[in-house]
């Protein structure tokens, strides 16, 4: 998409000239996507308020180098996957750590609150019970990358060749990598789903 056509760009430009401003405007407008996709990604409450909070970190201290060669979103979407990747490659090094021992040794506050309720309010209309809970270890059972996909898939402004360069892979692989978690899904639930169908993105 041609810069001139993102005004979250040109905003992320003016926040590259030290405007704060601009800044809080971004951070309002995507702290909730933010929020739904680290949360969907990496399936912990707490862990998500933090990374979606240095999300907006390492995008502020990012700005003197922003440059605006794509989609501001994409740009964003990206700094979030490599905050959870980083967040998977800390529980492989540290599986038996505690969660809880980590929030006791913080006094910081989070800037919002991590969980979208809409969401937690659709799950609950749809999911009951051990179904709810098959569907959650499904999805953690999922390889990192095809977690990822599904979570960037749920994006509504996303497009299938912006996830992929989010990805950092192919157009292909990034379909791919979607159909499989989709699949992977399907079979691991279909003695619970009354329905096998999934959105497909257009």
């Amino acid at each position: 998409m041609p810069t001139e056509l993102d005004p979250d760009a040109a905003l992320m430009l003016r926040v590259k000239q030290g405007d704060a401003a601009a800044f809080t405007q971004l951070v309002e407008k995507y702290k909730q996507p933010i929020v739904n996709l680290v949360w969907r990604t990496v399936r912990d409450e707490t862990e998500a308020e933090d990374i979606a909070q240095n999300v907006f970190v390492q995008a502020w201290k990012s700005a003197p180098r922003y440059q605006a060669t794509a989609k501001f979103s994409t740009w964003l979407f990206t700094i979030a996957r490599n905050l959870c990747l980083n967040e998977f490659r800390r529980r492989s090094r540290h599986p038996a750590e505690s969660l809880d021992q980590m929030r006791d040794d913080s006094d910081d506050q989070p800037l919002f609150q991590v969980v979208d309720k809409r969401i937690r309010g659709a799950q609950g209309e749809l999911l009951q019970g051990e179904l709810e809970h098959k569907v959650d270890a499904a999805i953690d059972e999922l390889p990192e990358n095809q977690r990822i996909a599904l979570a960037l898939c749920r994006q509504e402004e996303l497009s299938y060749e912006e996830i992929a360069e989010v990805l950092g892979c192919s157009l292909s692989a990034t379909k791919s990598l979607i159909h499989r978690a989709r699949e992977t899904l399907k079979a691991r639930l279909k003695p619970y789903l009354q329905t096998g169908v999934w959105e497909e993105k257009e």
